[in-house]
């Protein structure tokens, strides 16, 4: 159970589905595009646009359909198109968004940001603020690429005050917590942290759960305070196991080897690195295999 990563592509998916499309091609492409048949979804939206060239709903379906076969620039002049032929405020807040989110995979940072100032004005224009909140939680993404903190904790701010239920709550709070961690500033990352772990123990998937539990175990032990840091891992730990999430067990089993080895308590800092690494290679999870290497560098 790994945590999703694609929060602004799933909020995205829930608004572009066959509710908005205007025609059974394009019904057909978003189908095609869900299923992950991205060949299917292609030939679908060129049909569509056979049929109706002004169909943005089926220019934003071939435009995903693209940039998941990384046709970036592909996908970043049909966005374009589907914003032009765009007249509603809402239909452009989705275009400049997944503009933005091109920029972005492109590295283009100034103008993912441009393309997700222009998704803050259309969602207030549209009076959508979910995605006025997307707008701003894109934006800190993009800063904290650049290590460009302070703009990142900004926009994470904003966006936090945008939040419609707990649950948003909680992401927001974990990105300002990771941000100011990344500031060296820990007791304020704590601080975040806390109200992130507290949210998401209530509304949160077990993903949300376990991933916010081991970052609350990583800062209550930078802040030194090694008693909660270890009651708080090894309660994931047991957690993990009961729930079959093999990989949130050996990730916190390795940041609770970096407490024992602060504690001095060398033998076991072993042992729980070594249990992380079996995980790794029982389930043949070559990504967390290198996480757990990438972690453990310089610890002994």
């Amino acid at each position: 159970m790994k945590l999703q990563t694609t929060l602004i592509s799933i909020v995205i998916s829930l608004f572009i589905n066959n509710v908005y499309a205007k025609n059974a091609e394009t019904i057909a492409c978003n189908q095609a595009l869900e299923k992950g048949n991205i060949d299917a979804a292609l030939v679908q939206a060129n049909k569509a646009l056979n049929a109706h060239k002004n169909d943005k709903d089926a220019l934003i379906c071939q435009g995903r359909a693209l940039a998941a076969k990384d046709d970036l620039n592909g996908a970043l002049a049909t966005f374009k198109l589907a914003e032009g032929r765009s007249s509603d405020a809402f239909d452009k807040t989705i275009a400049t968004l997944l503009i933005g989110n091109t920029y972005k995979s492109l590295k283009q940072s100034d103008l993912a940001i441009n393309s997700y100032q222009k998704t803050i004005l259309n969602a207030q224009a549209a009076g959508n603020k979910a995605f006025e909140r997307l707008g701003h939680n894109a934006m800190g993404d993009v800063y904290v690429t650049d290590q460009q903190l302070e703009q990142a904790l900004e926009a994470y701010m904003l966006g936090r005050k945008l939040a419609a239920n707990d649950n948003e709550r909680g992401e927001s709070c974990e990105k300002v917590a990771l941000t100011y961690h990344n500031m060296n500033q820990h007791d304020l990352a704590l601080e975040f942290q806390i109200k992130a772990y507290l949210l998401h123990d209530v509304v949160g998937t077990l993903d949300q759960y376990a991933h916010s539990s081991i970052e609350l175990g990583r800062y209550y032990a930078l802040v030194k305070n090694y008693v909660s840091a270890e009651n708080t891992l090894n309660k994931i730990i047991k957690f993990a196991k009961e729930q079959g999430g093999s990989y949130f067990e050996a990730q916190a089993s390795y940041v609770l080897a970096k407490v024992k080895v602060a504690t001095r308590d060398i033998p076991a800092a072993k042992a729980l690195i070594e249990h992380a690494k079996y995980i790794a290679k029982d389930t043949k999870d070559k990504a967390l295999e290198d996480e757990i290497n990438q972690e453990i560098q310089g610890l002994f």
